[in-house]
């Protein structure tokens, strides 16, 4: 086993996962007014589509990931990027509004891809590399996410949305391909025993009684939570820096691109910092920089400021995620990381579907502005808290009862 030719095909493959999901993920509406969707309707459907498949996603990333340590990893991987590349040509074929909707539900079962990937990554990777790992996976699945959108900007615009659907099925069954050509797994001493024991629920049940796990879960979904909270307003406080929707909708790409980008520069960079530093410290740093700048953004005066405020908030939040990953891979047993990515994937995906509510119901209230103030607080909150779990974990007396 070549765990660098794992990690380079695997990182490889994330990218084309984000950027098959991206390609038409940020214009269903659009496409919902296309295939009979009336414009007092197209923001409850919107809503609806993209709220099924965080649900379904959700309720099903502890089985995906037992799946995952009981029959393979590779196996997980090639289950999901398959079926999505079914469920994305699904959706180039659908008429009506709800059947978009049955699309995007059968996209929740097919949920899984970059869990089992890390997954794999994570056990085949020596520890001494782990962090740096890990950061280039994040570091692809961000290039994914910044490609994705203009590619299917660019193809929609052509061509109309059904042929992104197409290109995105194909992207991802490639990127499958690859995954079942050259990623070999390792196999773990427990395997076996696994398949035979436990369950679903013994799983929660273990995890619960994981205190650092379940923190590393807390985690995630307050930072999946704030960053769903930002995506759908940024438009709108781009339009009103500016006094004006002419062009918005490329201004707010950009703008929101610029914190990808600087995400896809840091992440390895806290990958191995967190290796060399100690996660725990990194995840504090990263923690406030990222509410410092955040919520700076509430006294931005025009466009400019802030766009670089956007990307110095990328270089920071970035750095949370190898941090997270890392240190709940630790907290489990190695024939156990499906499972632990399967849990934190369900984190994930119940901060993606918390957050746009959030974010309604916070500008609907006080204004587009004041989420900039409430996400930047939350983030610093939540530094002060992992440097006061980080002290009491380092102190003396913990230290010798250790």
């Amino acid at each position: 086993m070549n765990w660098r030719r794992n990690l380079w095909t695997l990182a490889f493959a994330v990218m084309l996962s984000g950027s098959s999901y991206t390609m038409v993920i940020p214009f269903l509406p659009l496409y919902l007014l296309d295939i009979g969707a009336s414009p007092q309707t197209v923001n409850m459907w919107s809503g609806l589509v993209l709220s099924v498949t965080f649900l379904v996603a959700a309720v099903l990333a502890p089985y995906w990931g037992r799946c995952a340590d009981k029959s393979g990893r590779r196996r997980m991987v090639m289950r999901s990027g398959f079926s999505l590349a079914v469920v994305y040509f699904l959706g180039s074929l659908v008429r009506n509004p709800l059947d978009l909707f049955f699309v995007r539900l059968l996209q929740g079962f097919a949920n899984g891809f970059v869990p089992a990937a890390m997954a794999i990554v994570a056990a085949s990777t020596p520890k001494e590399n782990l962090g740096f790992s890990l950061g280039i996976m994040q570091t692809t699945l961000l290039i994914g996410g910044i490609l994705g959108p203009l590619a299917g900007g660019t193809l929609s615009h052509i061509f109309g949305m059904r042929l992104s659907f197409v290109v995105a099925a194909g992207i991802i069954f490639g990127g499958t391909l690859f995954v079942g050509w050259l990623v070999v797994e390792p196999e773990t001493e427990n395997q076996s025993a696994c398949q035979e024991t436990g369950s679903i629920l013994g799983d929660l049940k273990t995890a619960l009684a994981n205190r650092q796990l379940v923190q590393m879960m807390l985690l995630l979904f307050a930072v999946q939570a704030v960053g769903m909270v930002l995506q759908p307003v940024i438009a709108l406080y781009v339009a009103e820096l500016q006094g004006t929707m002419d062009g918005v909708a490329l201004k707010a790409g950009l703008v929101f691109s610029l914190a990808g980008i600087a995400g896809a520069i840091a992440a390895p960079i806290w990958g191995r910092l967190g290796q060399t530093r100690g996660f725990f410290k990194i995840m504090v740093i990263a923690f406030l920089g990222a509410g410092v700048f955040n919520l700076w953004q509430f006294f931005a005066n025009d466009i400019y400021q802030f766009g670089i405020l956007q990307f110095l908030y990328g270089l920071f939040i970035v750095g949370v995620f190898p941090a997270i990953n890392a240190i709940a891979i630790s907290s489990a047993d190695a024939d156990a990381q499906g499972r632990v990515f399967g849990l934190t994937t369900m984190a994930n995906q119940l901060g993606q579907m918390m957050g746009p509510v959030l974010g309604g119901v916070i500008s609907s209230w006080l204004g587009i502005a004041s989420v900039f103030l409430f996400t930047g607080s939350i983030l610093m909150l939540l530094g002060g808290l992992v440097f006061l779990v980080f002290m009491y974990r380092t102190c003396p007396r913990e230290q010798a009862q250790s």
